[in-house]
């Protein structure tokens, strides 16, 4: 197989591109040249972006089986692309998102409910808008039949750029009583980014088409189970402090942003984005590994580039402030010497 893999450097795209290369394939990589390129692929140079117009000149020659693309900014890229491309190309596969549904979905729902509006020749809008509007500009130019659209849940694994796992295990790596958001028994749904990119290569050399949502089974792990992982392969002193969402809410913690993959189970957030129905991705062929091989290779990964991850400038950084925590500390301290004990840190009877 002949692979065109626009981006092909960062997360997802790396993920592809590392996949296709164990394969045996044939990989070219058109990126910005920001980040070096995996050994063993064809480079082509040039930026979606560029103002002048000329930034697929790249691309203006060769045939590929297949196409992935990652991209999640402006869709007139997608478009610009994908017309370019369209008589050249045998399959596009495009990883959105299941962002593009109308928010919030309920638990459980599937490719067939509704999505927001979007539009192809849109510029910068937000990320659902965004999302849509390349899945939109992909069937425009390349047509139903030949268009796989990959719309994943949370994306966990190596090479993540956006910082939530990450955060995880560096926090908990520096010790301590670290702010652990209860119950622990809270279900959590996420794919591996190894997952999606075997998937995304297995369906699309089969011919599949269509929108597809990728995650695992809901349910695949709890926040206990992630986050003593991470103890356990950070080889830490941590001491995960199980508190309810309730007092955490009232601190002014902010769930998914503040205490990263974390939303309360009662949130209708929660089902949106820990609920997702995958049933056709699983009877197509798609296979999870388990959250703690993710959790392992994610800190070996990270430990192997210095323990700081990459971060995505068009992202904000996740994670709770120092300081935050301090306070939070503070109160919990001054809660014990109060009340004379401190109540145990797992099961329902948790610290606040």
């Amino acid at each position: 197989m002949k692979l065109l893999i626009l981006g092909g450097t960062e997360f997802a795209g790396r993920a592809v591109t590392e996949s296709a290369l164990a394969r045996g394939w044939d990989v070219t990589v058109f990126h910005r040249g920001r980040h070096a390129a995996p050994d063993g692929v064809t480079s082509r140079i040039g930026d979606r972006t560029a103002e002048d117009g000329g930034g697929l000149a790249a691309l203006a020659d060769g045939a590929w089986d297949l196409v992935v693309d990652t991209w999640s900014g402006a869709p007139s890229a997608v478009r610009d692309t994908a017309r370019l491309l369209a008589g050249r190309v045998g399959r596009y596969a495009y990883v959105s998102s299941c962002s593009v549904y109308v928010w919030p979905p309920a638990a459980g729902y599937d490719e067939s409910a509704p999505v927001v509006m979007g539009s192809p020749d849109a510029g910068d809008v937000p990320y659902a808008e965004a999302k849509r509007g390349g899945e939109l500009a992909v069937l425009d130019a390349i047509g139903e039949g030949r268009s796989l659209l990959v719309r994943s849940g949370l994306i966990l694994g190596p090479w993540e750029n956006i910082g939530r796992l990450p955060w995880w295990l560096g926090r908990i790596a520096r010790g301590g009583d670290v702010l652990a958001p209860g119950p622990r028994e809270t279900p959590l749904q996420f794919v591996d980014v190894r997952d999606l990119a075997d998937w995304t290569l297995d369906a699309a050399e089969a011919g599949l088409n269509g929108p597809y949502n990728l995650a695992s089974e809901p349910g695949h792990t709890t926040m206990g189970e992630l986050l003593e992982a991470c103890v356990a392969v950070t080889g830490s002193a941590a001491r995960l402090r199980w508190t309810p969402a309730e007092a955490i809410l009232a601190a002014g913690v902010a769930p998914w942003s503040d205490l990263p993959i974390w939303v309360p189970w009662s949130d209708p957030a929660h089902g949106a984005l820990h609920g997702l129905g995958v049933g056709r991705a699983l009877a197509a062929g798609l296979r999870c590994r388990p959250a703690g091989d993710t959790v392992k290779d994610t800190w070996s990964w990270l430990t192997s580039i210095g323990g700081t991850a990459p971060q995505r400038p068009d992202r904000p950084r996740v994670g709770l402030a120092r300081e935050v925590e301090l306070r939070w500390a503070l109160l919990r301290g001054l809660v014990a010497r109060r009340s004379g004990h401190a109540r145990h840190p797992s099961g329902s009877a948790c610290t606040g």
